[in-house]
């Protein structure tokens, strides 16, 4: 179990992956990986005979293809994605929030957001303007707010959801678990498990999962292609990029 990813043991065990991830939290750990990590540090298995060649930098990058698998798995039921993507096309404006260690996959998916959506609102300083920002985008129309929260999961996150969703948005969330403490504070969670062997928590699922969102808004925004044609057009007037 130490070495075991969530898929795999619960392949072998006969049930299903989520059961798994609360078997964890059940034990009182934050998820599967924590659980994982605790049983490498008291019952150790047995090395394999390569298992020197092996550094913990690599390592890292075997536990994100294991990250990323999990996703790919996750994604064969295309259901909350989708709706995920036709409440991002049609809240006008959209904010999208992502504080501290979340701050650059917000920034990563509004600026891609930015291209094809006609208004996105990028929240990403916390503080008690936040909360004034997503009244003046209730204000202004907006239905939905999609929020990217990874750990650790600051406070101000939870208060954040909790006011937007009493301001009337619909919150849509990319998180490391199903169990995070933003998960009662949405109204559709879709997880994308971070790595924790480095020293800080790497995120290639959840930067992932925020493209596969905009491609999904994008097929809910009729006019997204002809916006992306119209910006590679300025851009190569422009000389913007070099080749």
């Amino acid at each position: 179990m130490p070495f075991l990813s969530s898929v795999e043991l619960a392949e072998l065990a006969g049930v299903s992956q989520p059961s798994v991830t609360r078997f964890a939290v059940a034990l009182g750990f934050d998820g599967y990986p924590a659980l994982r990590r605790h049983l490498r540090e008291v019952a150790p298995a047995e090395p394999a005979a390569d298992a020197g060649s092996v550094n913990e930098y690599q390592q890292a990058v075997e536990a994100e293809i294991e990250n990323l698998r999990h996703l790919a798995e996750a994604l064969a039921d295309t259901g909350p994605v989708q709706r995920a993507g036709r409440l991002l096309a049609a809240s006008r404006p959209l904010p999208v929030l992502g504080l501290r260690a979340a701050a650059a996959q917000a920034h990563g998916f509004a600026y891609f957001a930015a291209k094809v959506h006609p208004d996105v609102r990028l929240l990403n300083e916390g503080g008690t303007m936040v909360q004034d920002r997503i009244d003046a985008a209730v204000r202004a129309g907006a239905t939905a707010l999609l929020c990217f929260a990874l750990p650790r999961h600051p406070r101000e996150v939870v208060d954040t959801l909790a006011h937007a969703k009493e301001a009337g948005l619909t919150v849509v969330t990319v998180a490391d678990s199903a169990f995070a403490p933003v998960a009662k504070v949405s109204d559709l969670l879709i997880p994308a498990a971070v790595g924790t062997g480095l020293a800080f928590d790497t995120a290639c699922a959840p930067m992932l999962l925020g493209r596969v969102l905009l491609e999904a808004m994008c097929d809910d925004l009729p006019e997204a292609q002809s916006r992306l044609e119209e910006f590679d057009a300025k851009a190569a007037a422009r000389g913007l990029f070099v080749d």
